[in-house]
Parts: structure tokens; sequence; C-alpha cells
């Protein structure tokens, strides 16, 4: 028998996984053309061809022993340092000076932010995310005995975060904030001046209640932007953030897992902090993060996948979406569409579409009811094959 610890994570599981499940179900039994499957976010780019051939060198020319075996817990030096001169590089103008010692690899950025968690959270400490939020958070938190606080969407604002309402939030028992920008499922990048706005009331609130709230940055669609508008960089803006980032997203690397923290000299206990990331990484179990790419990774920090190729998906399937006469929010970054459900109820949304051989995630499972999830990570030919079906579904509401 299971723990009874494992009950509200398996009811959580259902959302995106099982309309993946259907979809599947449902390709096999009418054809995979004749389904319109935007359920799961996996990347269908194909990685930089560099990653490819990086892999092939380490395999080729370095020492096994290196490759295949044990490291540091925070990784590989030689692979931190290229991160961190990385970094430098490109956000040195807006403050950023880490050397190997900042950075700590970890196996993805969803175990990345479990080591976070676990290293900062005591029983019923508050974790505070922004509706709509990847609706994991609220299970990595519950793993360490914390409580997700999630600050309600704002429509209003174009899903910038309610400031306000997040001000009013805010307890002595704070111990992190949790960002995701791009954000999913939005597309919305936060801005400047919420990033600006969010700062000022963080360290308001250190200075109010003697704590230390850290702004914890999750990061993994950094490099997918499909506008002008800027994708700020946290630490400029407040000391105490830490950076989660993955390579999952901008160089196609999902089930590899591998990803990194950083975390600044500014940030309060920023030594004590890095080493306890360290022996966090160690004591739940991966020991480090995968050696062979670990390395690979550290030669291919300039690359990317296709971005223009999402960039082509999103900009179609909003036309079709939004010409169906459904009101969608433009995508800035990510590869999700957020669709307005007409009458406010995702669940009958998502089945109407079901109806029509869609398959959407409904936004109740991201916290954000009224609205469905479409992840445009897909073949550019079902996008545009998906248009009858979408004036399809729109006949159902208009």
């Amino acid at each position: 028998m299971i723990s009874k610890h494992m009950a509200p994570y398996m009811e959580g599981n259902k959302t995106v996984r099982a309309m993946f499940e259907l979809g599947k179900n449902l390709a096999a039994e009418i054809g995979a053309e004749n389904v319109y499957d935007f359920s799961l976010g996996n990347p269908n780019v194909n990685p930089p061809e560099a990653v490819k051939q990086a892999i092939i060198d380490i395999l080729n020319t370095e020492d096994p022993h290196v490759v295949h075996g044990y490291m540091s817990n925070a990784g590989f030096d030689l692979t931190r340092q290229a991160i961190a001169d990385n970094l430098n590089q490109r956000f040195g103008g807006e403050g950023a000076h880490y050397a190997a010692k900042n950075i700590v690899m970890e196996t993805g950025a969803a175990y990345a932010l479990n080591v976070v968690l676990r290293t900062i959270l005591d029983d019923e400490d508050e974790i505070i995310t922004f509706a709509p939020y990847f609706l994991e958070y609220a299970n990595y938190v519950r793993n360490y005995n914390g409580k997700t606080v999630a600050v309600p969407q704002s429509p209003e604002t174009g899903f910038q975060p309610n400031l306000d309402a997040f001000e009013k939030l805010i307890t002595p028992r704070t111990k992190g904030v949790i960002i995701n920008n791009p954000n999913n499922p939005t597309g919305v990048i936060y801005t400047e001046e919420t990033m600006t706005k969010l700062a000022a009331i963080l360290k308001k609130k250190e200075e109010e209640f003697g704590t230390v709230i850290y702004l914890i940055s999750d990061e993994p669609y950094r490099e997918l932007v499909y506008t002008d508008v800027k994708v700020p960089f946290a630490p400029k803006f407040y000391d105490d953030t830490i950076v989660a980032y993955s390579f999952s997203k901008s160089l196609s690397l999902p089930g590899e897992r591998i990803g990194y923290l950083a975390v600044g000299d500014e940030a309060d206990g920023a030594e004590e902090l890095l080493a306890a990331l360290a022996v966090t990484t160690r004591v739940l179990g991966t020991v480090n993060a995968p050696s062979l790419i670990q390395l690979a990774v550290a030669r291919c920090l300039n690359e990317k996948v296709d971005v223009d190729y999402y960039k082509k998906n999103a900009e179609d399937l909003y036309r079709i979406v939004t010409e169906a006469g459904f009101e969608a929010v433009k995508p800035q970054g990510a590869f999700y569409l957020w669709v307005k459900a007409p009458d406010g109820d995702d669940n009958a949304f998502v089945n109407a579409g079901i109806d029509c051989h869609i398959i959407m995630a409904g936004g109740s499972g991201f916290a954000g009811p009224g609205y469905v999830r479409l992840a445009f990570c897909v073949d550019h030919e079902m996008i545009l094959k998906s248009e009858p079906a979408f004036r399809e579904l729109a006949a159902k509401y208009f």
C-alpha cells in the first residue's frame, strides 16, 4: 500500500498527463493525423548540431574515467566556470559577476527547485507564486512540508503579477517567491517595471520582518522569446535571488535532465547557501548532475534551438484561434497559448475540444480557471490542419 502522503500527488497528476494519454488513445482510434494534440510541453525541434558533435568528441577524446565518473556534488569545475563566464558575458551590464563557486549543476530545473526548497524550508514555511503557474511547484513545496500560497491570476493586467495582492500575502513564514519568466502557461514575460516593483516589495518585507525572502527565478524558457520585449535578469533587481535554469528548452534536451542554480555573492549568506545547495543535491539522491551532458553543454552555451520555428507556430496558432472567435493571450515567450474559455468553464471547454479532436489542458490545473493551455511545440503542419477543428469548436459557442 502506498503512503497516504502520495494521495494529493496522484490526484494532481491528472491535468496534463491525462490529456496526453487521452490524445494517444484518440489517435489510435481515429488516426494521429485526425487529432490535434496541444496538451504536452515537450520540445519538438532538434537540438543544435553542436550538441551532438560535442558529445561525440567528448566520447572519442576525453578520459572515460572523467566522462563517466563522479565529480564534486556541485558539478565539474570547468562546466561551472563556463556557465559563470557565459552569464557574465551576457548579463555583465546588469550586474552579473559570477565565478564557478556561484554555480551548482543540477539534474534539470525541476530537481533544482527541489534542491532549493529542501535547503531553505522548515515545516509550515511558505512559498508564494503567481497564478496561473506550473502546478508541480505546489508538489515540490509539499515535498518539504511547506505551504504554497498563490496570488490569484490577473487577466486585467495582461497576466502581469498583481503586486498589491502579493504584498498582502507575505508573512514572517514566507521563505521564497517563485517566478517563471517567460511564464508557463500564459506565455507572458514579466516586465522590468514588474520586477522593479516586486523587488521593492520584497526588500520592504525583509526589513519589516527581519527575515530573508529568496526570489527563486525559474527560467527554462529564457531563450524562447518572440517579441522585442526583453526578459529581465532577475538578480539585477534583487540580491537575494536564486536562478534555476534548464537546458531542456533552449537546447531541446528535456530527457537529459541538465540545468543549474546560480547564486550571486550579494545574496544573504551566499557562501553557506551555495554549500548547502551542493549538499542537498547529494542527500536528495542524485549525488551530482549527469556527467556526460555536463561536459557537452559547457561547449554549447552560445547555441540554441530554432526559435523562429516556435515563433512561426505561435503566430499561426494565435491567428487560427483568434480568427475563430476566441480570446487569447499573444505569446511573448515559452511555447504556450493561453486561451479564454468563452463561458468561463475551462473543463467544459476542454471536453468540447475533445469532441472536435482538439486536446487542450484545462487552466484549473494551473490555478487558472476559465482558461485553457495549448502547447505549440508541435509540427507546424498540425497547427495549420487544426483550423477547421477550431472553427467547429467555435460554432459550439458563438
